[in-house]
């Protein structure tokens, strides 16, 4: 992928037709059942959505979700112009790679022996975005915010450690510069 993280640029060959993964970003009102709403789009087109986003921005009146989805061009237009029909939706834009940054945050809860324990601290401090949040006597959690491959990355690093427990935000993203 690209170096801002951007799921935009992913492509695939299923059953002969190029598949796409898109990032879509949207604002919307913050009331009662859009997230239902904008989600039920994609069920009712038969769409799956990677990746799903949402919280609210510096209007607590505005949501912004970011939605991570596979298919072709055509299929992925028509969400795109179906999601900005919706009645609480004000914007919705593609986030274009070099154009965009995208984040996620992940913890993950590794189980390390005294023996493990100071290799996988080294393997953390490697890495720029990754951090040690809590160590226990037979565990170590790890916070990394950083864009999906290299957070893909950092995880098949650990294969050899124990994981015992993982969550993904999901991405999220804005344009770069002004608006």
């Amino acid at each position: 992928m690209k170096e801002n993280g951007n799921e935009s640029a992913a492509e695939s060959a299923v059953g002969g037709q190029i598949m796409k993964k898109k990032v879509f970003s949207i604002l919307a009102d913050n009331t009662s059942g859009v997230l239902s709403r904008v989600s039920g789009l994609f069920n009712r087109r038969g769409f799956n959505i990677d990746s799903f986003t949402a919280g609210e921005t510096e209007d607590p009146t505005i949501s912004r979700m970011t939605i991570v989805a596979n298919g072709d061009d055509i299929s992925l237009d028509q969400i795109q112009k179906q999601l900005a029909k919706l009645e609480d939706v004000r914007e919705v834009k593609e986030l274009k790679v070099g154009q965009s940054i995208c984040r996620e945050l992940v913890l993950i809860t590794v189980g390390v022996t005294p023996e493990e324990r100071t290799g996988l601290i080294c393997l953390v401090n490697a890495f720029h975005h990754a951090n040690i949040v809590d160590i226990e006597k037979d565990s170590i959690m790890i916070e990394m915010t950083e864009n999906h491959e290299k957070i893909n990355a950092f995880i098949s690093l650990l294969d050899g450690y124990e994981i015992k427990e993982m969550v993904r935000t999901g991405i999220a993203g804005l344009t770069r510069g002004a608006m």
